[in-house]
């Protein structure tokens, strides 16, 4: 992991076309802004978890119950 230290306004680049600026500070919390292609999804990590373990879960169900499921 890398560990950086940034002030408001000051940003990151990564892989050339993602950048990340830290728009504001308050307190203990960090407001971000993230710039990057359209193609390129961007969640929170909590998000990102929920949808791997429904991923996960609509892999592990055959055709006919996912089919059931998916139309409640």
């Amino acid at each position: 992991m890398l560990a950086l230290s940034r002030k408001k306004n000051e940003a990151l680049i990564i892989n050339n076309n993602i950048e990340i600026t830290v728009l504001e500070i308050k307190g203990e919390q960090v407001k971000l802004g993230i710039s990057a292609p359209k193609e390129v999804p961007v969640y929170r990590k909590e998000v990102y978890e929920q949808i791997q373990e429904v991923n996960k879960e609509a892999a592990s169900m055959d055709g006919l119950e996912a089919l059931k499921h998916l139309l409640g």
